[in-house]
């Protein structure tokens, strides 16, 4: 399973992390970066998610569907 984690960093910014865990326990963190602006961390935070849906297999293949006109 994978989150986002958000945090204070030493210099008052917010970081932003990705942890993966198995059992309960986190195994593995990326660093996605720190930013002192909402602008910055939103970016962060989109950055972050496509990491984690990155590794998501899609339920449905919908591509079949989608129509190039």
């Amino acid at each position: 399973m994978a989150y986002i984690r958000k945090f204070k960093t030493g210099s008052d910014a917010t970081g932003i992390q990705v942890c993966y865990k198995e059992q309960g326990k986190v195994v593995k963190t990326v660093h996605v970066g720190s930013a002192r602006t909402e602008k910055g961390i939103t970016k962060l935070l989109r950055k972050a998610q496509d990491i984690i849906d990155a590794d998501k297999v899609p339920l449905f293949e919908l591509d079949k569907y989608n129509r190039k006109y």
